[in-house]
């Protein structure tokens, strides 16, 4: 009786080997259909897959890793042997690295069942887009979109975890991790605009991508938006489109925060940040338009670069020394107020300001009246970083008219305020 497992033991065990056996058969299915009919047909299917996933599972509970480790070399050396017979039809690996590590899953299912089946059926949706990935690599991916998305990957995955996360430089404004992610935000939401306009066109890419990425960062869309424009003149409407309405997402982002910190809060500013969100959409729908009343003169245009890497670390070190400021005046005028330290805060973002406002009030310590004009203090003066952003990535024909819809918006938000007292 000793030798019996306790029930939960035992049904851990019969998942994990049931997880095992449908990995393989999962990929082994797909594998089946590709290894033909004929007599140089591949020597892994459907039945060679889901026995290897099952030899991978029974291996690591008989003798664990050290078992797990020889069985994996009994299938690595079999995967060799029919490499070598097969070959001549098939110089590729794939199958015979598949079939490796669908031996190492089935034993990762008795330890770690859902990452096993996730990992699994990841592997058998690769083998199974075999087609689409090289037809999109070799045809429709450029090879200067394909070093912009290595170079994004990399820093990605190399460059940001390397980061340190934590507060340095003049007045601890300075996050390196923070600052590396910024830029990483910036070269996403310049690509987002690159896909837009290579799929839809620029006169609704640019806008739709625009609207998109301002729930990553407004400022970062401007920013993004802006060096379109200045690279050609024609997407100057579609471009400013897409960067009035990163505001509006701004303005719904803000009513999130604050909803979930302090719903009070959002009630009692619902007139005032309805008012700018329909002040930013009604001017960003007049450049919409503008922007397709001609449509020839932009489906013609060139996409370009999916992003500059110069640029985007150039606005991260714009709003790097704007940060720093901000920290310098905070630390110069000390506890002077709630107001003054949502204005200054608010040149690096709004958000924050909103959220710190909102906690304060949901703890107490300030009432829903003093809790307004922080929130509308912070998004002003990061209208004028907006403002300052236009100017340096599209000039001043660009800035000319980003700059009056910020204004426009919160002009809308002030008067929204006056209107609800």
């Amino acid at each position: 009786m000793g030798l019996i497992p306790p029930p939960a033991e035992l049904q851990s065990t019969l998942i994990g080997i049931c997880v095992a056996m449908g990995i393989g058969l999962l990929i082994g299915a797909e594998r089946e259909r590709r290894k033909g009919d004929s007599s140089s047909r591949g020597a892994a299917g459907i039945r060679t897959f889901a026995v290897v996933a099952l030899m991978g599972a029974v291996g690591l509970m008989l003798g664990g890793i050290e078992l797990l480790a020889l069985v994996v070399l009994v299938v690595s050396a079999g995967a060799m042997i029919a490499y070598q017979k097969s070959r001549a039809q098939d110089p590729g690996l794939t199958t015979e690295f598949a079939l490796v590590l669908t031996c190492m899953l089935g034993g990762m299912a008795t330890r770690n069942g859902l990452l096993a089946a996730g990992v699994g059926v990841g592997l058998a949706l690769l083998l199974a887009a075999r087609s689409r990935i090289h037809h999109f690599v070799s045809t429709v991916l450029s090879e200067q979109e394909l070093h912009d998305t290595l170079l994004f990957f990399a820093i990605a995955l190399i460059a940001l975890p390397l980061a340190p996360d934590r507060f340095m430089g003049p007045f601890g404004a300075l996050n390196p991790r923070a600052l590396t992610t910024l830029i990483l935000a910036v070269m996403a939401i310049s690509a987002a605009g690159y896909v837009g306009m290579r799929w839809l066109g620029p006169n609704h890419g640019l806008p739709l991508a625009g609207f998109a990425s301002g729930f990553v960062s407004s400022a970062a869309t401007i920013h993004a938006m802006g060096r379109r424009a200045r690279q050609d003149a024609s997407l100057m409407a579609p471009a400013v489109a897409g960067a009035v309405l990163s505001s509006i997402a701004t303005i719904i982002q803000m009513s999130l925060v604050i909803a979930l910190v302090q719903p009070a809060l959002l009630l009692a500013m619902a007139w005032s940040l309805a008012m700018g969100g329909v002040a930013a959409s009604l001017y960003g729908l007049v450049f919409f338009l503008r922007s397709i009343r001609d449509p020839q003169q932009c489906d013609a245009v060139e996409a370009g670069r999916a992003f500059d890497v110069k640029t985007s670390v150039g606005f991260t070190v714009l709003l790097g020394v704007v940060m720093t400021a901000s920290a310098g005046l905070n630390a110069w005028l000390g506890d002077a107020g709630i107001l003054i330290g949502a204005a200054v805060s608010g040149f690096a973002d709004a958000h924050a300001t909103a959220a710190s406002a909102a906690s304060l009030m949901a703890a107490g310590k300030i009432q829903v009246s003093q809790a307004i004009l922080p929130v509308l203090l912070g998004l002003t003066t990061n209208a004028v970083t907006k403002a300052i952003v236009a100017f340096q990535a599209g000039g001043i024909a660009y800035a000319s008219k980003i700059v009056p819809g910020l204004v426009l918006m919160v002009s809308a938000t002030w008067l929204g305020f006056w209107v609800a007292r």
